[in-house]
Formats: structure tokens, sequence, C-alpha cells
């Protein structure tokens, strides 16, 4: 907790009566944020490596103060390092306790540019590849589609997002309609990229390390249907380019996530939260 923080609390100690509920459920928060962190720290596989506290208690008193904002919660981390199994979960989480109203999410593979024609023309993946075609570079991916798409979402309006088929390299418009919501989470490997990065309010890598990503990765192409020296030229593309574009960001996050905690922890950790959160305000209406 920052030095700020702490001279605001023991001025809430030494003098209750001075601060009104919302201060104290703020107080609150953030003390119970705290020991959820502190109580994570000592499991074997922890759920956060790093954690920006002082913007976590920024973001309390803001999201407190200001019921119409919306915010940005952008989550990279190389591929298969678990970025959609920390969505999914987290947003299973919130379908518990909360209505789907009050967040949505976006995908930044949804936004991957239409390149049926290019493969059917080169006849497979693996010859397709030979052409020099990545699809882990920055520009195979639509991202100034996805930035304003994520700027009308904050800014209240609903967007249509595509949706993008690995098997046929197929981009579908207008696919899947998305709610302008109190929580937008956007994930994928260019979120925290120069193109999007200035967009979020909270800022989330995943890392997990080499070996695990390599065996994720290999098990998911064959279900996308690469395979053989289609897959492991992907693959050695993959880890090149996330060297370059995807490894860096990491120095931009507010939080570090481990890759390697189980989804049922993931769930349970954010149940935890949420219920500590309801709990405080419901406490003080």
């Amino acid at each position: 907790m920052t030095s700020e923080s702490l001279i605001e609390k023991e001025s809430y100690k030494n003098n209750p009566n001075n601060y009104d509920d919302k201060s104290i459920v703020i107080f609150k928060i953030i003390d119970g944020i705290k020991e959820i962190l502190d109580e994570d720290r000592q499991q074997k596989q922890p759920l956060f490596l790093s954690v920006n506290e002082k913007l976590i208690i920024k973001t309390v008193k803001e999201f407190l103060n200001n019921k119409q904002r919306n915010y940005l919660i952008g989550i990279t981390g190389e591929s298969a390092s678990g970025k959609t199994t920390l969505v999914n979960y987290v947003s299973k989480a919130l379908r518990k306790k909360l209505y789907n109203e009050t967040y949505t999410s976006l995908c930044c593979d949804d936004y991957y540019k239409d390149t049926s024609e290019l493969l059917k023309e080169a006849g497979s993946y693996e010859n397709l590849y030979k052409t020099g075609f990545s699809f882990d570079k920055p520009d195979a991916i639509n991202l100034s589609l996805m930035r304003a798409h994520l700027i009308s979402l904050k800014n209240g309006c609903g967007v249509n997002a595509p949706e993008y088929d690995f098997v046929t390299c197929e981009s579908i418009p207008n696919r899947a309609y998305k709610n302008p919501t109190k929580a937008i989470l956007a994930e994928g490997l260019y979120v925290l990229g120069e193109e999007l990065v200035d967009l979020f309010d909270i800022k989330v890598y995943v890392f997990t390390p080499f070996e695990k990503i390599k065996e994720r990765w290999f098990t998911r192409a064959i279900l996308r249907g690469k395979t053989g020296a289609a897959a492991e030229h992907q693959f050695n593309d993959v880890n090149t380019t996330a060297q370059i574009y995807i490894r860096p960001t990491m120095q931009n996050a507010d939080i570090v996530i481990n890759g390697l905690t189980s989804a049922e922890y993931i769930e349970e950790i954010t149940t935890k939260i949420i219920n500590m959160i309801n709990d405080i305000i419901n406490f003080y209406k």
C-alpha cells in the first residue's frame, strides 16, 4: 500500500467520524483486496505475480465516485499463455453474481484480417507460410478497427464485432453485438502493443513459461487444422515474433498474472473479490 493511502487510512482510524460512508467503503474495499492478495501470495501457484497497488487504490476510488464511467481492461500474453482462460473464468465468476450487462469482452483473435483467398491460392497452410505470410505480426490483425470499437464502447456506444474462422481464415463482419458496459475486457496478442495500449485503464500481462506455452500451442494447433511441418513452421514464427512484439509489453502491465494457475482457482479468487466488494457496498447502503 502506498504511503499516501497509509496516511489516509491512519487518519480514518483516528478520526472515523470525519469520513462519510463512501470513504469508509473505499477504505474497507482496499483492505479487503489487500487481504486477498496476501492470501494469494501464500499459494503454491498464486494468481497474481505482481500488482500495482497504487493503481488499484485509484481505480477503486474512481469506480465508486463515478458510476457512469466505463473501464477498459487490457489482457495480453504470448500465444497459448492462458489469456482466454483467464477472461473466460473471470467472466464465469462475474456471471454468478452480476448481470451480463456489467461487463463485455472483445478478443483480438476476432479481428484477424480475412486471408481465406490467400489460403485457397496457396493450397495449404504449409504453402501459405512459404510465401512469407505470418499470422503472428500486428499487421495480420485489423487493430485500427479494434481500436475504434474499444473507443466506442468506452464512450457508451455499442459495436458489431467480427468473428474469425481459424480453419478457413475467413473474417465474418458484424457477427457479434457488444454492449457498452462498466467493465470492458479486451484480450489478445497486441492489446498492450503501441497501437492500443494508451486506451486501457488497467493493463494485465499473463506470464507462462516457454515449455508450457509450447505444449499448449501444439495441442490447440491440431484443433485449428495445423499439423506437421505447417504447425512447426508457425510455432517457430510465434516464438520469434513474441520476442519482438509480445514479451516487451510486460513492462506496460499494471498486473502480471501467473499463466500456470488453474481455471478453478481463477474463478474462486474472482468470486472472493466480488463477494467482498458486494458485501461491503450492501452493508453501507
